[in-house]
């Protein structure tokens, strides 16, 4: 039925409902009233008519998609019947000087349940008659978790939109009192969390939606563990208040990734004392379009400094981030700037120009086998590009300037973190040089969905039919995301006092060939499908990270997460003479690795 069509159907339903109305409602009161004249009730009929049809053009009930009726169009029908009985009663007093309130009582009651009934009845024909079979069977069979608001509005959503292509079958939820209730449609709640294995058995379930956004990481692996066992595809609704406040739709669903797997619970930022640092100041992120500093660029902003200079190397990453962030927020200045962290002429020009407050130096050369081959690199890069940003920094007056650093600084057998405990080792240095400027570094382990991880090689890998290649089967990993690294970068800004690293409470490690086996299974593939094939260590490789042990690190935490590591400290002239005679070294990586075992003895409080 065309728009027009049903524009003149519904303008007819609803004169006949408004006259039937008037004329029944006088034959309820006749036996009792019979005050009213045939004229008198025909000219009610058709004030009451006419004031109908335009109340109704005015609160749109000719325009609405009636087959979606909630109570919100239930309100606007009453708004339109009560605004034309009100009209109807005051034009009746005005045209025969007398009321017809009993009339109009009655009228108004049959009135508000004919004109609701006919637009209800459109719902329930179209949801429970209209291709009801041929459609259902072609929905896939879908279990919720979670019976609160989040699952009620997704039951809801899912029965009213079926291009979402889900059919709610049944839900769980562990809280005893929802046992036995029944949902939106008629979907019962009919076990908890231990019985979903046994509830997918009996409904022939297809698909597991979590309805609860703010489940724990650790309930989250568990609900996944046991929907994944029969191969059930796992997704998650968005974040409630997104819903609510009309960000996001519920049925903007989100499979179940790695990530949400393999990450633990967030550290809360201290937003009061990182706002106080930040507020209306100048931040400067170095390899801002990197993964790691795009995000601190994002999270930073929420804090309302005055500018963000964006500094990298490649001027479409930074372009990027850039038209991101400045959708973000208008209200800061966002300042793209191009240039090699090898150039000190260029950074200390950068420096002086635009005087940052606090610097966030993300910018380094991070693969180790590449560095394996390129040790020279990684020391123009991580060494060298390190010192001229942090000289420039310290010249120029920075309160606080915060390195990235890494976990395979901790006893490194390769250039790569070799390289960064160089850096680290400049950046305690210099804190000790000067009084103005406070630096610090920190390292964590290895972060997920960042370029050159082995989570986008191993989708590409998948994408491509397989095998994935794993370099040993025994090769161990820490890991934790991108917001969660960043946010403890942002933090240790806020927490430094000077020559600090900070350390991560990196939790437990985990064997990258059970990454590999969980992204198959997440991506709809069995082993026999997708193969693993081991390729050996690569150059500079390491079975297992190390974290620090007991006696390298203090005891106490100085933050959710945060320990702050004992760190041995090396003159700066030792390392200038290293840089200024490096390219002349015939086993470059050996002599990194011996400079890293120099020190001036161990500072343990810092």
């Amino acid at each position: 039925m065309g728009a027009k069509e049903r524009y003149f159907l519904l303008l007819l339903v609803d004169s006949i409902i408004v006259t039937f109305s008037v004329f029944a409602g006088y034959y309820i009161l006749a036996p009792f009233f019979l005050a009213y004249t045939l004229p008198e009730l025909a000219v009610t009929s058709i004030v009451l008519l006419i004031s109908h049809h335009v109340f109704a053009y005015i609160f749109n009930l000719y325009h609405r998609a009636w087959e979606y009726a909630s109570v919100r169009e239930l309100i606007s029908i009453t708004q339109a019947v009560s605004a034309s009985i009100v009209t109807t009663y005051i034009l009746n007093i005005l045209i025969f000087q007398t009321s017809f309130t009993r009339l109009m009582v009655i009228t108004w009651m049959m009135h508000l349940i004919l004109i609701g009934g006919s637009r209800l009845s459109w719902r329930v024909w179209r949801k429970y008659f209209v291709g009801k079979s041929s459609k259902e069977s072609k929905l896939v069979r879908t279990l919720i978790v979670g019976a609160g608001k989040g699952g009620s509005m997704l039951v809801r959503q899912m029965l009213d939109t079926p291009s979402m292509g889900m059919n709610p079958v049944v839900a769980v939820d562990d809280d005893s009192s929802k046992q036995r209730m029944e949902l939106n449609g008629g979907v019962k709640v009919e076990g908890k969390r231990e019985d979903i294995q046994q509830l997918i058995k009996k409904y022939d379930i297809q698909k597991v939606v979590i309805a609860i956004p703010s489940l724990s990481k650790s309930e989250l692996k568990e609900i996944h563990s046991l929907a994944s066992a029969d191969n059930v595809e796992v997704m998650i609704m968005p974040n409630i208040d997104d819903i609510m406040s009309g960000r996001i739709e519920v049925n903007a669903l989100k499979k179940v990734e790695v990530e949400d797997l393999l990450g633990r619970e967030p550290v809360e930022l201290d937003s009061e004392e990182i706002e106080e640092q930040v507020r209306d100041k100048i931040i400067l992120v170095t390899g801002a379009g990197g993964s790691i500093g795009s995000e601190i660029v994002r999270q930073i902003t929420r804090f309302q400094p005055r500018k963000i200079i964006l500094l990298g190397h490649g001027e479409n990453s930074i372009y990027s981030i850039l038209e991101e962030v400045t959708n973000l927020n208008k209200n800061i200045d966002y300042i793209p700037i191009i240039a090699d962290i090898q150039d000190r002429d260029r950074i200390f020009k950068i420096f002086e120009e635009y005087q940052p407050n606090i610097v966030y130096h993300a910018a380094a050369h991070k693969h180790v086998p590449l560095m394996e081959y390129n040790p020279g690199e990684a020391v123009k890069n991580n060494i060298i590009g390190t010192k001229n940003i942090a000289e420039a920094a310290c010249t120029n007056g920075v309160y606080k300037f915060v390195m990235i650093s890494t976990d395979k600084a901790v006893n490194p057998p390769n250039v790569m973190g070799a390289s960064k405990r160089v850096a680290e080792m400049i950046i305690q240095a210099l804190n000790e040089k000067y009084e103005n400027t406070t630096l610090v570094a920190v390292r964590f382990g290895n972060v997920l969905g960042s370029r050159g991880s082995v989570i986008p090689k191993f989708r590409k890998q998948i994408e491509m039919g397989g095998p994935i290649t794993i370099t040993d089967e025994r090769m161990t990993r820490y890991f934790m995301t991108i917001p969660e690294a960043s946010r403890l970068v942002i933090q240790a800004g806020a927490l430094a006092k000077g020559g600090e690293i900070f350390v991560l409470d990196m939790g437990e490690p985990v064997k990258i060939v059970d990454l590999a086996k969980n992204m198959i299974k997440l991506s709809g593939y069995d082993e026999d499908e997708i193969l693993i094939e081991f390729s050996g260590i690569r150059p500079g490789e390491k079975l297992f990270e190390e974290l620090l042990n007991e006696n390298e690190i203090n005891s106490e935490q100085v933050y959710e997460k945060i320990y702050v590591g004992k760190s041995n400290y090396i003159d700066l002239n030792t390392i200038e003479e290293f840089i200024s005679t490096y390219k002349n070294h015939h086993n470059l990586k050996n002599e990194l690795l011996e400079l890293i075992k120099l020190d001036n003895g161990e500072k343990n409080e810092i």
